[in-house]
């Protein structure tokens, strides 16, 4: 079986094809929207994605050594996400699937998520800590879903380091590479500043770190600033996954999303499981961000249980949450 899946939930627009068999992942490119100032601005982003979509596809079929004629099915991020960007996704996958007669499956973009992560690592039941700009959330596999332990109750931790990023003027604010322009600009402090930490049983609030930070940035040293920012941030996530370990009595460990590139995250999670007796594995930036390759792969999951919908029926749901997806599989 193999499925092609098209990720459009904010500021990347990715194609992926995966197959049933070894390799699974076929080929994973994307194209990612930079604005020239501020956020995202979804309008903007969708027609980066209109423009960049048909390309990707394209490149992706070639890459893969397949041909439109040979996919099983076609899958697309149907939420949640930012609703411009969502539809572009959508209709390219509901103009593929109905050209060519394929079945058509939407998919939960922080499902997608978590199963790439899955696949990669080869964990069964792992705690998923999933950090990026629009989310941050800490869940763990139940029945036929995915419980969510802990969330953000306000901006998502990549939210929290490119909104800081562009205010104080620091540079891009986006991660490159896993690594986040606040980490660079840490270099060479000797000990982080003083700033709040917020923690609120398992949920996180980072709008009180993030003014405290911008406040600390005109009055200490800056190289402190950014350390306590991205020091105590990673400790407010990796203590909720911590809980959820402890509640879940899990023993495996999965980080996932944009900021789960970073290697001080990675190391911080690394030793909290050691110290539990779980394991963790990191999986590559190209599969940890936004990404074609996860959309695909749970789109495949679905096809395999067969799961899927007609164009017509091909919505986008901006805030479908995580613990309201069923997974069969689980």
């Amino acid at each position: 079986m193999i499925v092609l899946g098209i990720e459009s939930t904010a500021h990347t627009i990715g194609v992926g094809i995966a197959a049933d068999e070894e390799p699974y992942i076929l080929a994973n490119v994307m194209k990612t929207y930079v604005p020239k100032e501020g956020g995202i601005h979804p309008r903007e982003a969708a027609r980066h994605h209109a423009e960049w979509g048909p390309r990707l596809v394209k490149e992706a079929l070639g890459r893969a050594g397949v041909r439109p004629e040979d996919l099983d099915g076609v899958a697309y991020s149907a939420g949640p996400g930012l609703g411009p960007c969502l539809r572009t996704g959508a209709v390219m996958a509901r103009a593929l699937a109905a050209f060519y007669g394929k079945p058509l499956v939407p998919v939960n973009h922080s499902l997608a998520h978590i199963e790439i992560a899955r696949l990669w690592t080869g964990f069964e039941r792992p705690v998923a800590i999933y950090v990026s700009g629009g989310s941050t959330m800490i869940s763990a596999p139940a029945v036929r879903r995915y419980r969510v332990y802990g969330e953000t109750l306000d901006i998502g931790l990549g939210n929290l380091l490119d909104t800081f990023a562009r205010e104080v003027g620091i540079g891009p604010p986006f991660v490159k590479g896993g690594v986040h322009v606040v980490e660079l600009c840490s270099e060479g402090a000797e000990e982080p500043a003083d700033l709040p930490y917020a923690v609120q049983g398992v949920d996180l609030s980072f709008s009180g770190l993030l003014t405290a930070a911008l406040k600390a940035w005109k009055r200490e040293d800056r190289r402190k600033v950014c350390y306590g920012l991205w020091e105590t941030a990673y400790d407010m996530v990796v203590e909720v996954g911590e809980r959820a370990l402890a509640h879940s009595g899990l023993r495996e460990v999965v980080l996932v999303g944009g900021v789960a590139g970073s290697r001080r995250l990675q190391r911080k999670v690394e030793l909290m499981a050691g110290e539990r007796g779980s394991s963790f594995k990191p999986i590559p930036y190209d599969l940890a961000r936004d990404n074609g390759a996860m959309i695909a792969w749970t789109g495949l999951l679905y096809l395999k249980h067969g799961v899927s919908v007609r164009p017509e029926e091909a919505f986008v749901r901006q805030r479908w949450r995580l613990d309201e997806v069923e997974v069969p599989w689980l």
